[in-house]
């Protein structure tokens, strides 16, 4: 039986990889050779901005068009993220210079945008949108040189040179809206080294641009479609007048320069960043507050503990026995099988899922095989763990499915095949639920950031046709399997719980148990939510990865603490209490997205606050899962420690 699905999942595995080959592009990492004069294809990816947070497709502008529009075939990853890549008419020659180019220019004539081209323009330019470029995989630039000491007369002050993602579409002055019509690249190459008969090859190392606004009348343009730029600052920009149609034209030049940067470090000037301070800062503090909680659990452990064990652990006459308290009261009801078993095993095994997803992602993107040269991969990769992490064949103990089916077993549950389908489904449903509201709303807005067609029957087709039989698979393992085994019966008769001090109500609970955990980690939180919403490079996985570790071991510890204190208020229902509790962090991070989106951002619009709020209620849920399971299991294994240790008749 066992051997049979094996052999089918991986013929199923086979069969959606091979689709997935057809369907999606894996990108290389390869480096590619130039040589003289060879061609330097400049694609395009999308527009962005960060206050309306909706991409849209290069060509969604009167942009010049070549004359066949090639879109690139793309990663699963870059899909989602709302990427659409596509050649554009810019004509680059390696280490060949051009002053200035103009693009589709008939005749020498200028472009003329519609007054309905002209509105849309101006609508993106006030937007604050920017430009995304690549050439060679390699993002192109805005150099932003920061001077330090302004009041100093020395002219060799030294400079904060600081890089902006893609460049800005136009500017806004005095109620006029400009457009940046006029790119200067600036293309940095690396000269290979070769021998003295073979002829030099080239590595593009970096992509800047310069972007200009020049108005119509200041660019002079010749037959052979090259023009002259003004000198100086003489010129005016090109103002775009929503009211009327606005004629224009777009041009561009080239500039080569040498480099002694090479080919596997050139992702290092993007990355550059000035306050890795700070993230040593988040790392301090984060080991002082594991540190505090571990100095509680262990005087917890050492005093309290040891003590208690001793004295339930003494032979003494029966009055001592009557006068017992504390947690040991409650060990015929302590593994009392909660209510909604299935719903709690089911969240749990998704919190499984996530946590080796998570875990298997930033390990793997700190090696650097995930890193931002490589487009869509990181999302691409976690969208296939997840849907592996429900089971794997011949590893199937391990993951989501197992572990809830043998969780639910141990909890008395008999509807192994309605709790697998639990499992497979009630988290991925309410994640598509929403998504899916949400790609509504974007689909309204025409936004190349709505998932197409297509691409969402794949999702549907790997969701059933793979995470679906997986988790069953693990489920019917974990269901087979011997329940945990618990140190103690379970009285047939329920105890009755004392009224419970203020303190440990559940709300209070959550509070107290989440301001630690995310305390440890809020630092890093601000860098992720810029990564996210301000479409800036995230990198420092190593960072990450520490503050993931600290963050597992202070959920453990505080869910301990707290499961402590419970049991010795002779409360036994600590089941759900302890899952919802230990995730208390998950609130505290919905805070502070609210105080991000207030303070940091500038959305205004009713559409781009709904994705906002939609997606950080994903990432709230998500988060919450992953906290409460770690915690939860953490309390168990404790409870179960304890239990084991006493002397119970």
């Amino acid at each position: 039986m066992a051997a049979a699905m094996d052999w089918l999942l991986w013929s199923l595995l086979l069969l959606c990889l091979t689709y997935e080959t057809s369907a999606f592009y894996v990108p290389g990492v390869a480096p590619i050779n130039f040589h003289q004069n060879d061609p330097v294809e400049i694609k395009a990816v999308k527009l962005t901005s960060s206050r309306t947070q909706l991409p849209y497709e290069y060509y969604s502008l009167p942009f010049c068009q070549p004359n066949k529009i090639t879109y690139k075939a793309e990663n699963l990853g870059e899909v989602l993220r709302g990427d659409r890549i596509v050649n554009t008419p810019f004509q680059v020659l390696m280490n060949s210079e051009k002053k200035c180019e103009v693009l589709c220019s008939q005749s020498n004539k200028p472009v003329t945008l519609t007054m309905q081209e002209s509105r849309l323009v101006a609508e993106r330019i006030t937007e604050d949108y920017y430009v995304h470029l690549i050439a060679d995989n390699l993002p192109v630039a805005t150099r932003l040189e920061l001077y330090s000491n302004r009041d100093s007369d020395d002219k060799k002050k030294e400079k904060d040179v600081q890089f902006e993602h893609g460049y800005r579409l136009g500017f806004t002055d005095v109620n006029k809206i400009y457009l940046h019509n006029h790119l200067s690249f600036i293309l940095y190459y690396h000269r290979e080294d070769m021998e003295e008969d073979q002829e030099h090859t080239y590595r593009v190392v970096r992509f800047e641009v310069i972007p200009q606004s020049i108005r119509l009348e200041d660019l002079k343009v010749d037959e052979k479609s090259s023009c002259t730029l003004p000198e100086g600052t003489s010129s005016s920009p090109q103002e775009i007048d929503p009211t009327k149609e606005n004629q224009l034209y777009f041009t561009y030049s080239v500039h080569w320069e040498e480099s002694d940067i090479k080919w596997a470090s050139r992702w290092d000037t993007y990355l550059t960043m000035s306050d890795v301070q700070i993230h040593w800062f988040s790392i301090i503090n984060s080991v002082v507050v594991v540190f505090f909680l571990s100095g509680i659990l262990s005087m917890i452990i050492i005093r309290t503990l040891r003590k208690d064990i001793a004295n339930y652990n003494k032979e003494d006459d029966i009055e001592d026995t009557m006068e017992e308290s504390g947690w040991k009261l409650v060990h015929g009801d302590v593994f009392r099988p909660p209510q909604y078993p299935m719903i709690l095993s089911s969240l749990l095994g998704s919190g499984i899922q996530l946590f080796c997803m998570i875990l298997i992602v930033i390990f793997v993107a700190m090696l650097g095989m995930l890193s931002p040269s490589s487009r869509g991969a990181l999302m691409t990769t976690a969208c296939f763990l997840f849907m592996f992490m429900g089971s794997l064949p011949f590893f199937h103990r391990v993951f989501g499915g197992f572990s809830a089916g043998r969780l639910y077993r141990t909890l008395k549950g008999h509807r192994w095949k309605k709790g697998a389908f639990c499992t497979a489904t009630l988290y991925p449903g309410v994640v598509f639920g929403i998504c899916f509201v949400l790609n509504c709303f974007i689909w309204g807005k025409h936004s190349s950031g709505a998932v197409p067609f297509p691409t969402m029957v794949a999702l549907l087709c790997m969701w059933f046709g793979i995470s679906l039989p997986l988790v069953y698979l693990g489920y019917y393992f974990g269901f087979r399997k011997q329940p945990y085994d618990n140190p103690v019966r379970t009285n047939q008769i329920p105890r009755q719980i004392p009224e419970q001090r203020w303190y440990m109500n559940r709300f209070v609970g959550i509070l107290m148990a989440g301001i630690l955990p995310f305390g440890a980690m809020f630092i890093e939180l601000f860098f992720i939510f810029s990564a996210i919403w301000e479409n800036q490079f995230y990198y420092l996985f190593g960072f990450l990865f520490l503050v993931f570790i600290i963050l597992v071991v202070s959920c453990s510890q505080i869910s301990i603490v707290m499961v402590y204190f419970q049991l010795c208020a002779e409360d036994y229902r600590w089941w759900w209490r302890n899952f919802l509790v230990s995730g208390g962090s998950a609130f505290y991070v919905l805070v502070y997205a609210i105080f991000y989106f207030v303070n940091k951002l500038d959305i205004v619009e009713f559409i781009p606050s709904l994705l906002y709020f939609g997606y950080t209620a994903l990432m709230v849920l998500s988060f919450w899962l992953l906290t409460g399971t770690i915690g939860f299991y953490a309390a168990y294994m404790f409870v179960r420690k304890i239990y084991a240790a006493v002397k119970i008749d």
